[in-house]
């Protein structure tokens, strides 16, 4: 996984079968899913994906009918050790970079691997660059 990634936001009505019926439509165009977060907000539910393909799943899912939103989300390693989050954290703050969205990916030799989307992406890539390297 590179330090980048494109994130797509469906925002659909609640209903059952939602989820069902948004991998069916990427499941039959041969568009794997690497990650998914799923909200409801009153009758909205956003659905987050990240896939490979993200040109041909946005088409896909706009043709039968659904909103969705693109993002720039970055992919940052945190020792995961006390007082890691603070000081990374306090960077973003230092630099009035503010956090929209934080999701942990997964806890790997020592490190944890969050996808993080914030309101300067460009400013935040210079910032965090440490952060963002692959960590042995």
């Amino acid at each position: 996984m590179g330090d980048f990634i494109k994130q797509i936001t469906v925002v659909a009505e609640d209903k059952v079968g939602l989820l069902a019926d948004i991998s069916y439509i990427l499941g039959k165009a041969r568009i794997n899913i690497d990650a998914l977060s799923a909200e409801v907000q009153g009758n909205k539910c956003l659905i987050d994906l990240s896939v490979k393909d993200e040109a041909k799943a946005v088409s896909l899912l706009t043709s039968n009918g659904y909103q969705v939103l693109r993002a720039d989300v970055l992919v940052v390693k945190i020792k995961d050790e006390p007082a890691q989050m603070a000081q990374f954290t306090a960077r973003l703050a230092k630099e009035k970079i503010s956090t929209t969205s934080l999701r942990l990916i997964t806890k790997e030799n020592g490190y944890d691997t969050y996808a993080l989307q914030v309101d300067h992406t460009a400013k935040a890539k210079r910032v965090l660059a440490s952060y963002m390297k692959k960590k042995q």
